[in-house]
Order: structure tokens, then C-alpha cells, then sequence
């Protein structure tokens, strides 16, 4: 007779094989009523663990996975999640490990990829990035067991070890150089509003403007995408007030921002200055060459990878901060024009 399997189970209890082995390992996952009903199953049909499948679920998978909750498409326009990755696979393949990439269309979804991962022993560990306020992501792998590592600031971490750099300290600097250049209006394109790292670039920037006299800037948030870039632009750009600088939250907004600008009529940077975050070899093909907020992505990745490994290894793992981005002036900046007055107006 044909030896009795977890999916077997998982047909009779209709549930996933995942849930059929989180309840017959007592790993959190299922309900209490659903794991005894697994567990009764599993005894009427006579299942027994198969040694051999669990000696090699002990061993270790030799991966680390990445889910990415982004559109496929980002992948290939984003420059900064390129490096990022080339990072982490430079510090992987140097220690024989592999790298496991999921792109995910919900946070539920990216949620799920973790759980199965864990329960089918896929991976070893996984990096977190794009961390969100009191994100479930956290509760759910610190639940596994499974060794993580998070991309962004240790407040939102929970018990995870975080890898992260001082936004704040970049912001203020890109501002205060604006400020230094004359400008007195100054907008910000942002990406995802529910990102941490969004959230604190936006009260260090509104922190700033307002230390220097600025007043309240305006600050549009975005999908990262170079299409909402170019619209939030467009938006800021044909207010009654415009700004006269426009700082981006990745250099992808910024190139189509300033090709926004210039279908106006705007010239850049002598009427209106632009500076991008992240800068890739995007940023010093245009022309004007664009100020971005520069920082070595490749080594951020290689340091998140080498925190996880350690971990993997049962290594304590503390927090690690990486250099601040600092700002990289080039053509697109430039003193507001002349017709402007010190509140930012046009004539």
C-alpha cells in the first residue's frame, strides 16, 4: 500500500500542505482546533514521519530569500533595488549560498511566501525590506524562528536586527545646501506613504524647512514610479506658487520630473533646481547631470547579507548602521532665478 503522506492530509482536512506540517511540529500557524484535527487525520490514516525527509528538512537550505511587495516591473527601472541586490549576491555566492527572489502583489501575500518558506525549509533566512509602522512581517518571522534581517531603522524592528543608515541627516543637509543656495521654496516628491523610511524623511524635511524659515513645505507622495513623478511635477510646478528646487525620493521621479519641467518651459536648474536620492549611473547621463543623495547601495546589501549569515550560523547579531547618504552637487542645481522673491514666487 502507498505510505500515507502530508498531502494526503492536507486533501482530507482541506488545508494547505504548509498548515499540515506546522501543526504536526507544533509550530505556530494554525488555530488549535484545526491542528487537532490535522493530528487526528494524520492518525487515521496511519501517517508517520518519513525519518529521511526529516533529517533533510534539519539540514540547512543553503538559500536566503528576499520577497519584494512591488510591482514586477519596478524591478527593471529601479536601479536602487539592482544594487541592492548585487550586494547581497556578492556577499551570498562568496559563502557558497544562494539567493531566493519572490515579488509578491500584497503585504497577505508577502506573508504567506514566509510561512511556506519556513514550513518547507526553502530558505535559511530572509532580509526585510520596505518596513512598515508596527509591521506584521516582524511579529510573523520573530513567530518562525527564522533568522531575519530588516533594511531599514531599528524603532520599527522589533526583535530583528536592522541594518540601516541616518536619513534624517542626509535630508537636512540637501536642505540646508537649497537654503544656503537661496531658495526658499522647496517641494519633496516621496515615495510610499506607509514606509517607515518615507515617514521619517518627510518630518526631518518639514523639521528642516521649518528650522531655516522656510515655512510648510509641500510634499506629495508617490508610487516611486518615473509616470508619478513626472505627475506630482507637473502638479507642483503649475501651483500658483511653485517651488523653485525639488527634491525626489529616488533618481527614476526625479529624470522624469525634470522632463516634466522642461515640457513647461521650465529651464533646469535656472528655473527650477532638482535633486534626486540614490544616485545611479541614471543620474549622471542626463544632462543637466543631476545633485543626488549618494550612498554605496552594493555595500548596504553586502552588510545586510553578512548580518543574516551570521545570524544563520547562531552568531548574535546587533544592530548596524551604514554612513549617512551624502549630497553630490552637479548641474541641476543652481540659485533660484532672479525673478523669484524670498518667498519662492514668481514675478
Amino acid at each position: 500500500m502507498k505510505r500515507p503522506t502530508i498531502a494526503d492530509i492536507a486533501r482530507r482536512a482541506g488545508v494547505s500542505k504548509v498548515a499540515v506540517s506546522y501543526a504536526l511540529n507544533d509550530r505556530p500557524g494554525v488555530s488549535a482546533a484545526k491542528r487537532a484535527v490535522i493530528k487526528a487525520i494524520a492518525e487515521e490514516i496511519g501517517w508517520r514521519p518519513n525519518s529521511a525527509a526529516r533529517a533533510l528538512s534539519r539540514a540547512r537550505a543553503h538559500s536566503v530569500g528576499l520577497t519584494l511587495c512591488r510591482p514586477a516591473r519596478i524591478l527593471g527601472v529601479e536601479p536602487f533595488f539592482m544594487e541592492l541586490i548585487s550586494g547581497i549576491e556578492t556577499e551570498l555566492s562568496g559563502r557558497s549560498y544562494a539567493l531566493m527572489l519572490q515579488v509578491s502583489s500584497t503585504p497577505e501575500e508577502e506573508l504567506e511566501v514566509y510561512r511556506r518558506w519556513s514550513g518547507e525549509g526553502r530558505v535559511d533566512g530572509v532580509i526585510l525590506v520596505d518596513l512598515r509602522f508596527a509591521d506584521p512581517r516582524v511579529t510573523v518571522l520573530a513567530q518562525l524562528g527564522l533568522p531575519a534581517v530588516v533594511i531599514g531603522h531599528p524603532s520599527e524592528s522589533g526583535p530583528l536586527a536592522a541594518v540601516w543608515s541616518d536619513d534624517a541627516a542626509a535630508v537636512r543637509e540637501t536642505v540646508e545646501y537649497l537654503a544656503a543656495l537661496g531658495h526658499r521654496r522647496i517641494a519633496r516628491v516621496a515615495g510610499l506613504p506607509e514606509l517607515v523610511h518615507t515617514v521619517l524623511r518627510d518630518r526631518a524635511f518639514t523639521a528642516a524647512c521649518a528650522e531655516l524659515g522656510l515655512g510648510t513645505p509641500a510634499v506629495m507622495h508617490t508610487d516611486y514610479t518615473g509616470a508619478e513623478g513626472a505627475r506630482a511635477t507637473r502638479r507642483l510646478v503649475s501651483a500658483p506658487t511653485r517651488p523653485t528646487a525639488i527634491v525626489y525620493d529616488n533618481d527614476i521621479m526625479a529624470v522624469a520630473g525634470m522632463s516634466a519641467a522642461l515640457e513647461l518651459r521650465l529651464d533646469v536648474p535656472g528655473d527650477l533646481s532638482i535633486v534626486a536620492w540614490d544616485d545611479s549611473p541614471l543620474s549622471q547621463v542626463v544632462r543637466p547631470a543631476l545633485s543626488a543623495l549618494t550612498r554605496d547601495i552594493p555595500a548596504y546589501g553586502a552588510r545586510a547579507a553578512r548580518t543574516l549569515l551570521s545570524l544563520i550560523a547562531g552568531e548574535q547579531a546587533a544592530d548596524a548602521e551604514d554612513p549617512a547618504a551624502r549630497l553630490v552637487p552637479r548641474g541641476s542645481t543652481a540659485p533660484p532665478p532672479p525673478t523669484a522673491d524670498t518667498r519662492g514666487r514668481p514675478p
